[in-house]
């Protein structure tokens, strides 16, 4: 068996087709959306993961703001930056590329973030809207891995997804949106992480598995039961490398797999994208 790729470039593709219709219907009302992005500090991965999102936001008309503060910078400066991007009305969404430097508290920073402006979704608002089933802003990495799987026709109701790891950006509000009882969720989910004795054991047992720890290599093809749905969403860096949470050997044994440079990377672009044209239209209708 060779697995089918989830090709999340194509469908990225796609999405940001429809968010620049729908920048185009907003500025034919005078309405320009723009994201906003605040970078500390000189960590290389994130540099580039901030110049992708304005090459983005160019391709499909969405303005951009950039604040960019050196390693240096205090917590209030990071503060008085976060009040600009809340008080500007040509920002609609933004967001603080993490990691911060040391000795800066970005928890601290994101509570300060106008929720509404969140584009993230990591707001601890807008994480409580998404553990109660409510509209608002969602985490883009776990909305992009959901809009990846249904693009493919992988039905998740009923099914059992394991999702191995637990951070703040993918693994824990991952497990709320899969669970909940909305259309391409309504899943038995399993969360584990690198701490736990035989993952194996754990992921023989899923239909879907979601890598999303951040260790290279971490989920091999021993570890999958033939047929099973690999996503990797954890990455680490080999200096310029790009490395996943998958290792290359189980895409002989998976139905599907995600390639280990654009898979879940595009799609969560593609949803940042989205949910700043989704905060320019709520900010149309107020």
């Amino acid at each position: 068996m060779t697995a089918q790729l989830l090709d999340g470039e194509a469908v990225a593709a796609r999405i940001r087709e429809d968010v620049r219709h729908r920048v185009d219907a907003l500025r034919a009302k005078g309405i320009r959306p723009g994201l906003g992005t605040v970078l500390v500090g000189d960590d290389g991965p994130s540099a580039n993961y901030v110049a992708m999102k304005h090459r983005d936001c160019e391709e499909v008309g969405i303005a951009s703001v950039h604040e960019h503060l050196p390693a240096s910078a205090t917590q209030a400066d990071v503060a008085a930056v976060v009040d600009t991007m809340n008080a500007d009305p040509a920002v609609h969404a933004y967001l603080m590329q993490y990691p911060f430097p040391p000795g800066l508290d970005f928890a601290a920073a994101l509570l300060a973030v106008d929720p509404d402006k969140d584009v993230d979704g990591l707001h601890p608002t807008n994480l409580g809207r998404l553990v109660m089933g409510e509209p608002g802003p969602r985490p883009c990495t776990p909305v992009g891995i959901q809009r990846l799987l249904a693009a493919y026709g992988i039905e998740l109701a009923g099914r059992h997804v394991v999702i191995l790891g637990r951070g703040l950006t993918i693994g824990r509000p991952l497990a709320n949106l899969l669970a909940l009882k909305e259309p391409q969720a309504n899943a038995a989910v399993t969360v584990v992480h690198t701490g736990v004795a035989d993952l194996g054991h754990y992921l023989r047992q899923a239909d879907v598995v979601i890598a999303a720890a951040g260790s290279p290599g971490v989920v091999t093809a021993s570890m999958i039961r033939p047929g099973t749905v690999v996503v990797g969403a954890g990455v680490s860096f080999e200096g310029r490398k790009l490395l996943s949470d998958v290792a290359d050997d189980v895409a002989q044994v998976a139905s599907w797999v995600t390639p280990r440079i654009g898979g879940v990377g595009p799609m969560t672009r593609a949803m940042l994208l989205q949910n700043c044209v989704d905060a320019a239209e709520r900010a149309a209708e107020r």
